[in-house]
């Protein structure tokens, strides 16, 4: 694949997920129609999935990314129902399915079957906070989703490549696959505690905002490599670090951290447009390397594979959720009002994706004897299937079964009366710290400036209780809404001199952009703090 290829694929994938954003489709499913279209047009190149491209340098990023916006104090609240799912679905998953195939497919080993298991069984991590971030699901449904896929993929991978081991032909035992899987989980949270202090260290001790952008960009990868390269697991690493970093992100510059949410949105953006794309035109591939099934069978085979995947969810699910509350008084008075739409909701978001994929694309042609590797072509299929299934079928319904269990959502007042009383204290301290400032005579300040910085903390404490006052009659805007109009207006004003004082070359071009810079710094704080 040529540099043309990897920009255009970059730019129809942008150009479609920004179509979809006027929608009322999710992205990720106009990008996988559109790839699925595309990859029957003449002239499209062909995109064929690459497991050492993807795995090292794609997964790494992308799990980074919903790390950092995932909470670590969420996440430990709730890691008993994240490992239940994360670790003991994944695994219940790959064993039902493997056998399941095994018993329905003619020849297919339980080790090849158990491959296929293991490729179908996580679902994943861009899916899952993409349904997160369109559905505004409940907060603890989001965290455990978001919790589970974080770390999903290191178990997945993992039985992976315990089944594929023993499917090649390698002879190892139930006991060793045991102990490969607890050795790869131990050492790449292990490898991750090991970085995650000097890296952060190193962060807050950089002072130059673009050296600590390029390290943010590296970090993903460094973790990820460096817990392969000692066997453990590398998505492991990844979020451990990037749980750290997320949890420590206040330490860090101001501008570091402007920056840095700038640029990994922008990644994000880009990355997850291009996987959910590349997944749509792994069709003609694909189905090019059937071999020998008739269409008849593969479609069968492929609705058996899908309905299992889904099913085994529901089976896991309810179970994990009901029988620890039951068996435990602890746990049911740590989590009260828990019923059966919050199970449901999570047995219906399952979606498979590129990681998927990736590992089945992976399963090499040959084993240790030399032999073709059982269905290897079926098992690409059926994963391509599954993937497709359940990005188009839950993904479409999911959205509508919601809706239909009127689930309960955070009340905007509750949540805005508890933004302004964390203002109010907060402002209140920094009040304080003013004043304690400005009695030393080194901290004298000319009075309008004084006055300003006090205005600028009044503002601040009372912009979230103006979001609870009186809607404008006339604008229907809050109070906190004109303010940011209004501010929009007169920067606007100002940006237009500037730029006319730079065309009539009574300012050079230097100084119109650090003008400019500051205007854009002062636009992107006032509308931080009227923002609701």
């Amino acid at each position: 694949m040529d540099a043309l290829s990897v920009v255009a694929l970059v730019a129809a994938s942008a150009a479609v997920a920004g179509i979809a954003r006027r929608t009322v489709v999710p992205a990720p499913l106009l990008l996988v129609a559109a790839g699925l279209v595309a990859s029957y047009l003449p002239g499209v190149p062909a995109y064929t999935l690459d497991p050492h491209i993807v795995l090292p340098l794609i997964l790494p990023p992308l799990l980074h990314i919903a790390a950092l916006d995932s909470s670590y104090l969420d996440l430990r609240a709730n890691i008993r129902p994240i490992a239940l799912l994360s670790v003991g679905y994944t695994l219940f998953a790959t064993l039902v399915v493997g056998w399941a195939a095994h018993l329905v497919i003619p020849g297919l080993p339980l080790t090849a079957a158990l491959v296929l298991g293991a490729v179908v069984a996580p679902p994943d991590a861009v899916a899952a906070t993409a349904v997160a971030r369109r559905l505004r699901l409940p907060g603890r449904i989001t965290t455990i989703l978001q919790g589970e896929s974080l770390v999903n993929d290191a178990t997945a991978i993992t039985a992976y490549r315990v089944a594929l081991a023993a499917a090649v032909g390698e002879g190892i035992t139930w006991g060793e696959g045991v102990g490969m899987f607890l050795v790869a989980a131990a050492g790449g949270v292990g490898v991750g505690l090991v970085l995650m202090v000097p890296i952060h260290w190193l962060r807050t001790r950089l002072g130059e905002p673009l050296l600590q952008n390029t390290l943010s960009l590296l970090i993903p990868f460094v973790a990820y490599a460096a817990a392969e390269h000692v066997h453990a697991s590398g998505v492991l690493a990844v979020v451990v670090v990037a749980l750290f970093l997320g949890h420590r992100s206040w330490q860090v510059d101001f501008a570091t951290r402007l920056q840095e949410e700038a640029v990994w949105r922008m990644a994000a953006f880009v990355l997850e447009s291009a996987v959910f794309a590349l997944i749509g035109l792994q069709l003609a591939p694909v189905v090019g390397q059937i071999g020998s099934f008739s269409a008849q069978e593969v479609a069968g085979y492929a609705v058996l594979v899908f309905g299992v995947v889904v099913a085994s969810r529901f089976v896991w699910v309810f179970p994990a959720t009901f029988v620890p509350r039951m068996l435990s008084r602890r746990i049911r008075e740590r989590e009260p009002g828990v019923d059966w739409r919050a199970p449901v909701i999570v047995g219906w978001a399952g979606m498979r994706g590129v990681v998927s994929l990736a590992i089945a694309f992976s399963i090499p042609v040959l084993t240790s004897a030399g032999e073709p590797f059982p269905a290897r072509n079926l098992i690409l299929f059926l994963t391509f299937t599954t993937v497709i299934g359940t990005l188009v079928v839950q993904g479409l319904t999911l959205p509508a079964l919601i809706r239909a269990l009127k689930l309960p959502e955070r009340d905007p007042l509750s949540v805005t009366l508890a933004e302004a009383q964390a203002q109010s204290e907060a402002s209140r301290a920094a009040e304080r710290r003013l004043e304690e400032l400005v009695a030393d005579p080194a901290n004298a300040l000319p009075g309008p400036l004084l006055d300003r910085l006090r205005t600028v903390l009044e503002h601040r404490r009372n912009s979230p209780w103006e979001r609870l006052g009186a809607v404008n009659p006339v604008t229907g805007e809050s109070a906190d809404g004109t303010y940011r109009r209004l501010t929009r207006e007169v920067i606007q004003a100002e940006r237009a001199v500037f730029v006319r004082l730079r065309d009539e070359r009574r300012i050079d071009d230097e100084m119109m952009r650090a003008l400019l810079r500051r205007l854009d710094l002062e636009e992107a704080a006032a509308y931080r703090e009227a923002s609701g």
